[in-house]
Formats: structure tokens, sequence, C-alpha cells
């Protein structure tokens, strides 16, 4: 009964559509960015590592590496700051949560390719 009646309540604020993606896919995270009155659209691409939560609660995390250094950002996704996610390579996990990566490094870093449903053709 309760979470019938906060599903109802949420379902107001949730995202009509949101793309399939699943852990181990490589996504592009087009977040929105506010520097003092300006807003402009900065993307974030990684492995998305975790997901958890349902309905307005769920959250994905998502991590890469820059400079040889491991960045994670967590991600609401029916935020109205995240504009778009887009799949980029889906890669195989037998993992729910993939934090076994974040001890790895170079090449030991890789997913296997799952399939190519989600990969975007430039």
């Amino acid at each position: 009964m309760k979470t019938e009646l906060l599903d109802a309540v949420e379902s107001k604020n949730l995202k009509s559509k949101t793309p399939h993606f699943e852990i181990g896919d490589t996504v592009d995270v087009h977040c929105k960015i506010r520097e003092g009155n300006k807003e402009r659209v900065q993307v974030f691409s990684g492995i998305v590592i975790a997901r958890k939560g349902r309905g307005v609660n769920e959250m994905f995390t998502v991590r890469r590496i820059v400079n040889n250094e491991g960045v994670e950002r967590i991600f609401p996704i029916h935020s109205p700051n995240v504009i778009d996610i887009r799949p980029v390579r889906s890669g195989k996990a037998k993992r729910a949560k993939l934090y076994y990566l974040r001890k790895r490094s170079g090449k030991g870093v890789r997913l296997s390719h799952r399939h190519s449903e989600h990969t975007v053709s430039k």
C-alpha cells in the first residue's frame, strides 16, 4: 500500500523515455553544468559500474580514467540536469557491481564486447 502511494506521487517526476543500458556498458552522459549565470552541457563518458535504487531514486555510477587517475560520478537517472544518456558500447559483465575495476589499470579495465545492438556508428 505504501509503495503504491509513493509510486503514484513519484510518477509525475519520472522521465518518460530512458534509454536501455546495463552494467558494463560504455555510455555518454550529457549533463547540464551551471557556472555563474551561464549554463552549458558537458559530456561524461565512461563505463557503468553500478546501478541502484528504483523510481525517482534510481542512480547509476560511471567510471572513467583521466590522466591515469580514476574518476567516478553518480548520476540520478530522472534528474532534470541529466539531459541525455547515450549507450556507446555494450560490455559483458558477470556481476551486478563492477567495483573490482577500481583496482585494475590498463588493459585489465577492458570488458569483452557483448553484442553490437547499442553500438553507435560514426
